[in-house]
This record gives structure tokens, C-alpha cells and sequence, in this order.
């Protein structure tokens, strides 16, 4: 992943707060890069994370794929066909055209950094801006791997690029690699 934000869509008020929802669903905006992973792959990964043929409680939690494009609509609707000829049954999942995007605000944005005081806490110093922390390649990358996508090997790969200091380098890698019985971790990286 590029970047991702979470906030708020498919609803008709304007201007949504976690507080005054209106009709608008919970939902997360994500930036990808085609050339490391396709959309039908982000579908996939999607249709993995949730029970599709379960009802929400509410339309505030309800599942739904919000398309940019008639291509990106023909992949979702393709998938559900494929994912309901598996399960024999039907998809309560909606796929519709994304409208509008409302941000959601600053204390929901990165979950899983936030579970991290000392980690969430290096990022706010790299971005003292909460719209510089969001638009972060970085930060998305290591939330992604604190809520456990992504291996040690990955995250070895690319951690010397996201910009954190020595001490936090180390306490990801014992995060990450953590449970692995085979790898220590120094400073440097995992072994």
C-alpha cells in the first residue's frame, strides 16, 4: 500500500463526524501502487477480511466496495459472482460508485500505530500535521505491519526507509519478527 486513510462514504449528509454519521458507512481509502499489486488482488484481500454473506448491524458497519470506475466496477461485481458461486449463496456485500470521501477524524486515522505509544508517538514528531501522518507512505506501511500484514523478511526489506530512528527500527523488527523462534532481533535487523 501506498497510503491509506479511513473516513466515511455512501452517505447523502455532508460533512460526516464519527459522532453525526447521518447514513454514511465507515470505510477505508487506499492508495496502490498497480505494478506491485493489482486490484483484483486488493478484492481478494477484501473479500478475505470479512463475512460477505453476514448483515451488519447497522449501515454505519455494513460492508460495501465503493468504485472510482466502470473497471474497477466490473472487477468488484465479477468477484462477489465468483466468491457467491463458492459459498452458494448471496453476497450481502454492496458495490457502489464512490461519490464522495469524507476523512474521519485525526484519533481514528492509523489504529494500529496508536496501539504503539512510542511508536505513534516518532510519527507525529516526523509529521507534526495529522493530513502529513494520513498522507504517509510510511506510516501506512507500519500500521499494515502492526495489525500483522506483511513478514519479518518484508518488513527487513524496507525498513531503513521510513525515516524512524534506530531505537524504533529495532522495537518494529521484535514487533514484527516477535513469535519467530529462529530470528533475533538487534538494532541492525532481524537474524
Amino acid at each position: 500500500m501506498v497510503r491509506t486513510r479511513v473516513g466515511y462514504s455512501g452517505g447523502t449528509s455532508n460533512n460526516p463526524t464519527y459522532l453525526n454519521l447521518g447514513d454514511h458507512t465507515e470505510a477505508i481509502q487506499i492508495d496502490y501502487d498497480p505494478s506491485k499489486i493489482s486490484y483484483e488482488s486488493l478484492l481478494d484481500i477484501f473479500w478475505d477480511s470479512h463475512a460477505p454473506m453476514s448483515r451488519a448491524i447497522s449501515r454505519q458497519y455494513r460492508t460495501a466496495i465503493f468504485y472510482h470506475n466502470e473497471n474497477q466496477k466490473k472487477a468488484a461485481e465479477r468477484s462477489r459472482e465468483n466468491l457467491a458461486s463458492v459459498l452458494n449463496g448471496k453476497i450481502i456485500t454492496e458495490i457502489e460508485l464512490l461519490k464522495k470521501f469524507y476523512l474521519a477524524e485525526g484519533y481514528h486515522q492509523k489504529h494500529r500505530l496508536r496501539s504503539h505509544y512510542s511508536v505513534i508517538t516518532e510519527f507525529e514528531t516526523i509529521y507534526p500535521q495529522m493530513k502529513g501522518l494520513i498522507s504517509s507512505t510510511a506510516a501506512a506501511r507500519v500500521n499494515g505491519y502492526l495489525g500483522g500484514y506483511g513478514t519479518c523478511e518484508m518488513l527487513k526489506a524496507e525498513i531503513s526507509g521510513f525515516g524512524l530512528s534506530a531505537e524504533m527500527n529495532k522495537y518494529l523488527l521484535k514487533e514484527v519478527c516477535l513469535g519467530n523462534t529462529e530470528t533475533s532481533c538487534s538494532a541492525t535487523g532481524c537474524n
